[in-house]
């Protein structure tokens, strides 16, 4: 038998009275997942927080009702956190950049004469 409720997203899930999800032993945790909400279609979706659920649909469930009550949101996504690949602290030496990088600067290509002279004329003309 199907549980129905007051809630219409408890009855459109479909949960059994005799499911066993959701039931744990002593000494289990619900897994933790991961909310990226999306406030508009066609912007990236943001991190939001996390939720202990017992499942991916449950974790929907919770983090619709934590986090988008008082929003406006148009899709949500969970992932679980141990799906989720961080790189560690000590390999920060990943992001670092070169410090001398003249290819970025005008300075380092043979048309600086022609910039500073445009420059000069600018300046006349402005002044």
């Amino acid at each position: 038998m199907k549980i129905k409720s007051l809630d219409p997203r408890v009855t459109r899930s479909n949960i059994d009275e005799d499911t066993q999800e959701g039931i744990l032993n002593p000494l289990d945790h619900f897994e933790t997942y991961e909310v990226f909400e999306q406030r508009k279609r066609g912007i990236h979706h943001v991190h939001v927080g996390s939720v202990h659920a017992p499942s991916a649909e449950m974790a929907v469930v919770f983090a619709k009702e934590q986090y988008t009550r008082r929003g406006q949101c148009v899709n949500l996504w969970v992932v679980k956190t141990s799906d989720v690949f961080v790189t560690e602290y000590e390999d920060s030496d990943i992001f670092e950049t070169t410090v001398n990088k003249k290819y970025r600067e005008p300075d380092a290509y043979k048309v600086i004469d022609r910039i500073n002279a445009f420059k000069e004329r600018n300046a006349k003309q402005n002044a």
